[in-house]
């Protein structure tokens, strides 16, 4: 139970505490990125613990409030952002208006009259397109933006948060690669987002570097969801000559890869080894755990968060497109292939 004290916390105490000068502490409230991570990190926490709320500090025309924009919020990757965009928003004293448009027309003059009604001090879209009619309203509303996973090429403009894609199916599928898989499906991930493009790229690129022809019966399309995962995974052990290894665009598309391989009476790892992308919670907690590209998506909504309050100040970017890197995380999914351990329907 908080006390009368820690209510009136100030930032000379969080400053003292962390180790830091009030400059440090009043930089990481205001989202300024001169500051390093361990310790925004730090001073992040203790604002978090001690409840710190900025009082009496925003200038009149300041909302106190960051409007979040996904297409759907049907995914626990959303959850993640919505992670990173709340941690830094409580920070600063802002509150999180967390909205899904569905990619109708309706859904988006329905959030620009609410956000019209309320003001915001920024908007962070998500794997969204930002139209130029929408563009040019939140511009007139003096709202800035920030995309995070762009849809398409945004405006010159507009900051966008992204994770290296192309690097991270290029790990995956070399990964597979020096397992000696040779045979390597993909599903891939809505051909509408760049981020699913730069995947496909990658994987393009770690086969053509392997000398490997591209086999297009090798990729199935998919959505980011489990059944899509599910019917590309089963068209792919369908084939005459299925892959031994499964490259999946999105962690919950392996998880529909799983269920194909199960359903076929095989075992991902030990038959059909498989490697996802995002590294969400679940990925290590699944049977077997998965091998999967980790983008680091709690980061991606802080520094979108970041990214649009100092916006909201007037204050300038250092670059427009930051890409933040990926990791391949290494689990139990994704084995050598062994010819002689392969069932008869899966080997060459």
């Amino acid at each position: 139970m908080s006390t009368d004290g820690e209510r009136r916390v100030t930032i000379t105490v969080i400053a003292r505490e962390a180790g830091v000068s009030v400059p440090t502490v009043s930089r990481v409230l205001n989202g300024r990125s001169d500051v390093a991570p361990e310790t925004r990190e730090r001073v992040e926490e203790l604002l978090r613990h001690h409840g710190y709320r900025r009082r009496g500090t925003r200038a009149a025309h300041r909302a106190g409030l960051l409007d979040l924009l996904f297409p759907d919020l049907d995914s626990p990757w959303a959850l993640e952002i919505i992670r990173g965009v709340e941690d830094v928003g409580h920070a600063a004293g802002v509150g999180t208006v967390v909205s899904a448009i569905h990619r109708e027309s309706t859904s988006t003059r329905q959030w620009l009259q609410n956000l019209r009604a309320r003001a915001s001090d920024g908007v962070i879209l998500v794997t969204s397109h930002l139209t130029s009619p929408v563009h040019a309203q939140l511009r007139r509303l003096n709202v800035p933006v920030v995309v995070v996973d762009p849809a398409g090429a945004p405006a010159t403009d507009v900051p966008t948060i992204g994770a290296t894609n192309w690097s991270g199916g290029l790990a995956a599928t070399e990964h597979l690669l020096a397992l000696g898989h040779r045979r390597i499906g993909l599903v891939a991930g809505p051909p509408h987002l760049l981020c699913s493009r730069a995947r496909l790229d990658g994987y393009r690129a770690a086969l053509e570097r392997a000398g490997i022809p591209l086999d297009d019966r090798l990729v199935q399309p998919g959505d980011f969801y489990h059944a899509s995962g599910f019917a590309a995974g089963t068209a792919l052990l369908e084939l005459d000559d299925p892959p031994t290894a499964v490259f999946a665009a999105s962690d919950q598309m392996a998880f529909g890869v799983y269920e194909a391989v199960r359903r076929r009476g095989l075992r991902v790892g030990d038959d059909v080894s498989v490697v996802g992308f995002d590294d969400l919670p679940e990925a290590r907690w699944a049977s077997p755990p998965l091998t999967t590209v980790r983008q680091p998506l709690v980061e991606m909504g802080r520094l979108a968060a970041r990214t649009v309050l100092r916006l909201s100040q007037g204050e300038e970017i250092e670059s427009p497109r930051v890409e933040l890197a990926t990791e391949l995380v290494v689990r139990d999914s994704s084995v050598r292939y062994d010819a002689e351990r392969v069932p008869a329907d899966l080997s060459r």
